[in-house]
């Protein structure tokens, strides 16, 4: 996954604490991430900053992202989506494939009895 040590040591030292979801919310995302796309891609050159601060700004307006990720230098999935959610003070809600989901809780986001959450938005 050390690809790019440069932009590997930026994303680990952004790391902050990792957020844990119980099993009943991890399946109420699970559900809700079914009909989401995937909204950031990880390309060739891997976990950049501009990737990082892209996939943040998804999660801060949207909460729920599904992240393409493209497997280099014999990197599992996982791996890298734990990477990820540790770069973005996110959580993993579920991996498949080369398809991540994260979750991140924006309480700034304004919120009116009765409207959808911000990810079917």
């Amino acid at each position: 996954m050390e690809r790019h040590p440069d932009r590997c040591a930026w994303v680990h030292h952004q790391a902050g604490k990792d957020e844990k979801l119980k099993g009943r919310d991890r399946a109420e995302l699970r559900a809700e991430a079914h009909r989401l796309d995937p909204m950031v891609h990880i390309g060739q050159h891997g976990m950049t900053p501009s990737l990082i601060s892209s996939l943040d700004d998804a999660l801060r307006t949207r909460e729920l992202v599904k992240v393409k990720l493209r497997t280099y230098d014999n990197a599992k999935p996982k791996d890298i989506a734990n990477s990820l959610a540790l770069a973005t003070n996110s959580a993993v809600v579920q991996v498949i494939g080369r398809t991540a989901t994260l979750f991140r809780e924006n309480p700034d986001l304004e919120r009116k009895r009765g409207d959808p959450p911000p990810w079917r938005r």
